[in-house]
């Protein structure tokens, strides 16, 4: 249950941070107005709550994996949301980061 928990806590994250990101890019970018960028800082305020829920205790250790599932997840959204087609290198460099999130987040530990 721990390893669940934690994975729902990074989709919550790169939720908050890549749609906060991309609302902030909306507002600024594409000029559609200042509600936008103000729900863009909101959701990256909350994002920086969302790590502290993590069950591991260790700030770099939770960040650094977090790293990971932002690239997979930005990829996602822009195939989502913006029309955007990866290519295999895309995926090979997603695939890669989501193994280093399982090596740094879930490894067995002595």
């Amino acid at each position: 249950m721990t390893v669940l928990r934690s994975l729902l806590l990074f989709a919550l994250a790169a939720l908050a941070e890549i749609g906060g990101a991309w609302l902030v890019w909306q507002g600024w970018r594409e000029q559609r107005g200042l509600a936008w960028i103000v729900a863009g800082v909101m959701a990256l305020a909350a994002y920086g709550f969302v790590a502290t829920f993590q069950p591991d205790a260790h700030f770099g250790r939770v960040l650094a994996a977090y790293g990971g599932v932002f690239v997979a997840g930005s990829l996602i959204w822009g195939v989502v949301l913006d029309g955007f087609r990866p290519d295999r290198w895309d995926l090979v460099g997603a695939a890669l980061c989501l193994a280093g999130v399982a090596v740094i987040m879930y490894a067995p530990r002595g």
